[in-house]
């Protein structure tokens, strides 16, 4: 979540909720008198009367953010755009689709489930402004991310670091702890903590029916860590094993922390207490000083209790995940949402290439709490502490970026078998059986080249 999503949705047991948000539009585009205005939009046509849908498993706050920061394309061009965020957005877009009913737009979490619907040919290659604009103002990274069989079919929306680990700096300040450099130091840190009567970490992996991916996430971020880029993409492209020796490592390294009694889960409980925590509170025991440890991404700043300060002297802040060999590469986890469309209309053609602009990126990240890896996002627009950081990391020529394996796998597998694989795993199943079922439900899925 994410993206999912792994990230910023919460699917919500087998229920569908739909929140179905006022729709945005329809006021004639600005006259002569306001042309300086909406002179960024002259390039894209006379709109009025169009509409264009939007599907998206974002909601809530961020949903009302989103609709803000293409307002000023709104009141100009004059289109409609009619949003629906759904906390049931996987299930319920093939449901859409299959039926005749797609959206215009989607805004995907997994990048695996759009090659889904372009190995069926449903979903649309992009064209027009809106390939125009990704191509010049994304990496071929992360385009390649929307790219299946050669052919672009979406572009990035959204981005965000997984790479992470929350924690209180008063409290490290009080204890004189530092944050550690290395992973050596940071299982020292742990022990340190543990040794002073607090258990160290927290973590809540609940998710209604997506609970698990928190798990995978540690997975892959610290697969990254233990084996490099290059056994990771071989995992992704399923030209390794699931239950490859690299992974089994992984798994092992993370049950070295999550499966600790000493280690977890403070404020919650036992081991078992993590299956039943929901990820959203995962990290507040921090501000309690119940734990001081919390990996998660970037997004999280959005999910601390209201009045909560993130910032460097703040309540809480994050630091980058440690790796062995500190002086090599800086691998970093991310993830993301991508734009996807089911209809290729001049209306459709342009809210894409809206959305792909640079004007779009720095008006929402100037409502805070939000980055994107597109080239023309000024940092300086970029208002919480924490997501400069994690723009910082994203820009630094010195990071390896890979984005999240599940989020890449076929469906079934990423946010199927290895989510509820993995939620096994942490109530006591043994590392090699769960990763074996998982290799075999893959050998059952049809595949989609990417790039």
């Amino acid at each position: 979540m994410a993206s999912r999503t792994k990230q910023l949705v919460a699917l919500v047991g087998a229920l569908t909720l739909t929140v179905t948000l006022p729709t945005i539009g329809g006021a004639p585009p600005a006259t002569a008198g306001a042309r300086g205005a909406c002179a960024e939009f002259a390039r894209y046509p006379d709109l009025r009367g169009e509409r264009v849908s939007v599907y998206t498993p974002i909601r809530g706050v961020e949903a009302d953010l989103l609709q803000q920061a293409w307002q000023d394309f709104v009141d100009c061009t004059g289109v409609r755009i009619d949003y629906e965020g759904s906390a049931d957005f996987e299930t319920e877009i093939g449901r859409r689709v299959a039926e005749g009913h797609a959206p215009d737009v989607a805004f995907f979490p997994q990048p695996g489930l759009i090659g889904t619907f372009a190995r069926d040919a449903e979903v649309l290659p992009l064209k027009g402004r809106a390939r125009a604009a990704a191509k010049r103002d994304f990496s071929e990274t992360w385009l390649g991310y929307g790219t299946f069989d050669g052919t672009l079919y979406a572009t990035p929306l959204d981005a965000n670091v997984k790479s992470l680990v929350w924690y209180s700096p008063k409290m490290f300040r009080d204890a004189g702890w530092q944050v550690p450099g290395t992973w050596a130091e940071l299982v020292a840190l742990s022990d340190t903590i543990a040794a002073s009567g607090i258990e160290p970490w927290c973590a809540g992996i609940e998710s209604g029916v997506a609970t698990g991916w928190p798990l995978t996430d540690w997975v892959e971020d610290v697969l990254l860590r233990m084996h490099g880029p290059e056994t990771y993409d071989r995992w992704i492209a399923h030209t390794i094993p699931f239950d490859d020796p690299a992974v089994v490592d992984a798994v092992e390294r993370v049950g070295s922390v999550l499966r600790d009694d000493r280690y977890v889960n403070g404020g919650f409980g036992d081991v078992a207490s993590i299956a039943t925590t929901g990820y959203q509170e995962g990290g507040w025991p921090i501000r309690d000083g119940e734990c001081a440890l919390h990996r998660q991404g970037s997004f999280y700043a959005n999910l601390w209790p209201a009045g909560t300060t993130v910032a460097q002297e703040g309540d809480v802040f994050a630091f980058y995940l440690p790796t062995d060999r500190p002086d090599a590469e800086r691998p970093v986890l991310g993830a993301g949402h991508f734009v996807a469309a089911f209809d290729d209309r001049p209306e459709v053609d342009a809210v894409r290439a809206y959305l792909a602009s640079g004007h779009f990126v720095n008006s929402r990240a100037k409502l805070g709490n939000w980055i994107s890896a597109h080239r023309k996002l000024d940092v300086a627009n970029v208002v919480n502490p924490l997501d400069r950081q994690s723009v910082e990391l994203l820009q630094d020529p010195g990071t390896v970026f890979r984005f999240d394996a599940s989020d890449l796998m076929p469906p079934a597998v990423g946010a199927g078998t290895f989510w509820s694989g993995m939620t096994e795993w942490i109530n006591g199943r043994d590392t090699r059986e769960t990763l074996a079922d998982i290799e075999a439900s893959w050998r059952e899925q049809p595949t989609v080249g990417r790039r």
